[in-house]
């Protein structure tokens, strides 16, 4: 294993995105362009450049700090394509999964606990059921006063020509009826596609496919997702058998948990060699819990205990208070209760958004939530430890740059899930 405090010439870089349906070219054109913010803040070189690969996207980055040169390549694992097969789901089948997601997680009491710790992410997690029942119900009650206005004139049309006999008083009650039907069911479907075409400003549609996928297999991963990890873990595998001074792999966001089962099975199935490069993993604006806490998420719980414990790979969790769609300073070890003994990670550590962006920064970023989640992988006006392009491109190793380094004091160890069963 090579040593921690030999400045970091090459380095291989694999980041695991969360569930976005957007091509990882965003992810090489923000760090580019955030990668150079940074770089002017911090005083050092550095340069992107794209890169080819047959099973990833990869971009090359080189850079010059403090007179050492290092040079990474970043792999990013595209399953952008899943996320919008799952994405592509017709009004009604995204109500269903309304209802079902909703069901999954106050019935199995997971909603309950995870609000124990953090809010803002179950917060966030209801905004897409809210939304979407007010856009119904708004809808609905549009359609019943244009409707009930189209029947009222129906019977307004019948007495002022005196059809209010038998036969005719029943033939116009039931075209009023129907009429007052059929305008509430135009108008509900007019409505809900109309609001579903706003939804890259409202965020309801995606958010509720996001939350079903992670909730659908009752939190086992779904196989077509777990094939696509497979192949990234052989490439990463690929890596750690190369001559480069460290491997670093990244999970954002959702793409967390799926970093923390990839780097668990390459230590479990033998692929880390002890005279290979250092392996270390980065989580960022992480929601274990959203996934760790339900029934059937076992595979996951066991990576969380195995990693915890073991002294192979040096796990930091970096995440911030001011960041309302993750679960911030949560050590999602601890709170999904599988702590092992002589437990040694992860290092939890705070952003800190407050401090580390500017004031007028702040004020600017504070309520555009999608946004502030992304913050992790962009330049900070005053970063303090905590500079994203230096840890993927810089000479300083992962485990050497929080060497000593104590755990945020404001983290949350308390134990809150109901399952805390382990797959063998």
């Amino acid at each position: 294993m090579r040593d921690d405090q030999r400045p970091v010439r090459q380095r291989r870089v694999f980041h695991i995105p969360g569930y976005d349906p957007i091509h990882p070219r965003r992810y090489r054109e923000l760090y580019r362009t955030e990668g150079a913010k940074q770089a002017e803040i911090g005083g050092y070189e550095i340069a992107v450049k794209a890169a080819q690969s047959e099973d990833t996207f990869r971009w090359a980055v080189k850079t010059r700090i403090d007179g050492v040169e290092t040079v990474a390549r970043i792999d990013v694992l595209v399953w952008s394509d899943i996320v919008r097969k799952s994405m592509a789901q017709t009004i009604p089948a995204t109500y269903w999964q309304l209802l079902r997601t909703a069901w999954i997680y106050i019935a199995t009491g997971t909603l309950r606990r995870l609000m124990w710790m953090r809010k803002g992410p179950v917060i966030a997690a209801l905004y897409p059921v809210f939304m979407l029942l007010g856009q119904l119900l708004i809808a609905i009650v549009l359609g019943l006063y244009l409707g009930g206005w189209a029947e009222a004139g129906v019977l307004w049309f019948q007495r002022l020509f005196g059809l209010t006999d038998g036969f005719f008083f029943a033939l116009f009650g039931w075209i009023g009826f129907a009429l007052k039907c059929a305008i509430l069911l135009g108008m509900v479907l007019t409505l809900l596609h109309w609001f579903k075409s706003k939804d890259s400003r409202l965020y309801a549609y995606y958010l509720m496919h996001d939350y079903a996928f992670s909730a659908g297999k009752w939190g086992a991963t779904p196989p077509e997702l777990q094939a696509r990890m497979d192949l990234f873990a052989e490439t990463i595998a690929a890596a750690l058998s190369s001559d480069v001074d460290e491997v670093l792999v990244v999970g954002h966001s959702s793409g967390a948990h799926l970093a923390i089962a990839v780097v668990a099975d390459l230590i479990r199935e033998g692929r880390v060699p002890t005279d290979g490069p250092r392996l270390a993993l980065l989580t960022l604006g992480q929601v274990v819990p959203m996934v760790s806490f339900l029934p059937d998420a076992r595979e996951l719980r066991r990576d969380l205990a195995f990693l915890a414990g073991q002294d192979r790979v040096a796990w930091v969790d970096v995440s911030a208070p001011g960041d309302g769609c993750s679960f911030a300073l949560c050590d999602p070890v601890a709170v999904t209760g599988v702590t092992p003994p002589g437990k040694k990670w992860p290092l939890i550590l705070s952003a800190s958004f407050t401090q580390t962006l500017k004031p007028e920064t702040w004020r600017k970023l504070r309520w555009r939530f999608f946004r502030l989640h992304f913050q992790y992988l962009c330049a900070f006006d005053q970063p303090k430890d905590y500079d994203y392009f230096q840890i993927t491109a810089g000479p300083v190793s992962l485990a050497e740059r929080y060497r000593g380094r104590a755990p945020s004091k404001s983290r949350i160890d308390v134990p809150a899930s109901k399952y805390t069963s382990l797959a063998p």
